[in-house]
């Protein structure tokens, strides 16, 4: 295996989707994997109407079928709902051709869909994951949760990660009255709290204001921050050099979340410098230490996401403290090249 390099057929959302998964297999590409096995990736997914994800699904799962045969491995990137079930398909495909397999669980609130589940439905997902030979999770909660439905030995935690090559956020000025929020602009990410908040931080700090990289999930709140367009600048989906700038220009970044499983933007804003804020769900007190690396919040917590907000503000020592906690934690625990190393070595491990 030394001389020939392991042949991966991975899926997932298309690399063109506007989410976390897509981001992280990007960021993948970025560092390499596809030089170091013969990669292939499948999208399964693309945004657009019902019919155009029906055709791709449709389309890929065929594509998936007529080429599975080559690979040695077959790497699932799944989330909870919808997607579980699609992925499903390609698994079972997968397992009657016999091929090592590998389930990339990404979602959020994968535990609290299976308790919601009836118990046939329970067993269904038990068997799917069951038949994974290593089943990759974010987080030690998410460890413990898929520890009580699969055999422990198949499961390793494999967090998120982003790039440190050529990023030295310690370096960069900060401008602690501009705010940055990297996601989906929906009610699941805490927007009507962040907009609430920035409502009341105006009124005494005319200059905060708050910076929207993402799509609106919701055209509601298109009116909403319309509204407010003197303090809250939409700027639609950002990634490459532009999100890199504003990573590097505003001093904090927010992401009040109801639930996440390890969202890379929180790694991002660490590694920039930023001063995080975000909430204690998911995976995200595995990676922020409360007034060390970042704040935590409750989940619409509108009082104390304000709060949090004009302390990094108003206290720039603070502030920088932050910064400097989140720049070492990302640069020595969520370095994507590190994480690519120990995904090689479990691909090695399974051939």
């Amino acid at each position: 295996m030394d001389k020939e390099k392991i042949k991966v057929l991975m899926i997932g959302p298309d690399r063109s989707v506007h989410g976390g998964i897509s981001g992280l297999v990007n960021g993948y590409y970025h560092v390499g994997l596809d030089k170091k096995v013969d990669l292939r990736y499948i999208g399964t997914m693309k945004e657009g109407s019902k019919l155009k994800k029906l055709l791709v699904a449709g389309l890929s799962y065929v594509r998936f079928c007529m080429c599975v045969g080559k690979y040695d491995i077959v790497h699932v990137n799944v989330a909870s709902d919808n997607s579980f079930w699609r992925k499903a398909l390609f698994i079972k495909c997968a397992k009657r051709c016999g091929k090592k397999i590998v389930i990339h669980q990404h979602g959020g609130n994968i535990d609290e869909y299976y308790e919601s589940l009836d118990e046939k439905r329970k067993e269904q997902v038990r068997n799917i994951f069951g038949m994974a030979d290593v089943l990759l999770v974010l987080t030690n909660k998410l460890y413990d949760f898929f520890g009580t439905i699969v055999d422990k030995e198949k499961i390793q935690i494999l967090p998120n990660g982003v790039s440190t090559r050529n990023v030295d956020g310690s370096e960069v000025e900060k401008d602690y009255s501009k705010i940055l929020f990297l996601g989906r602009i929906c009610r699941n990410k805490g927007i009507s709290e962040l907009l609430a908040a920035m409502d009341e931080i105006h009124d005494k700090r005319p200059e905060v204001t708050l910076y929207l990289g993402g799509i609106y999930e919701e055209d509601a709140y298109r009116s909403e921050v319309e509204k407010r367009s003197s303090y809250v600048k939409a700027l639609g989906w950002i990634m490459g050099s532009q999100k890199d700038e504003l990573l590097e220009k505003c001093g904090i970044l927010v992401l009040p979340s109801y639930f996440e499983g390890f969202p890379l933007s929180v790694i991002e804003g660490m590694l920039h410098g930023c001063a995080v804020i975000s909430t204690d769900v998911g995976g995200i007190p595995e990676a922020i230490e409360d007034g060390i690396s970042g704040i935590l919040i409750k989940p619409k917590d509108v009082a104390g996401l304000k709060n949090a907000i004009e302390r990094v503000t108003d206290d720039k020592e603070y502030a920088k403290r932050l910064s400097c906690g989140g720049i070492k934690t990302a640069k020595e625990k969520y370095s994507l090249e590190k994480n690519l190393q120990k995904l090689i070595e479990i691909y090695k491990n399974l051939v």
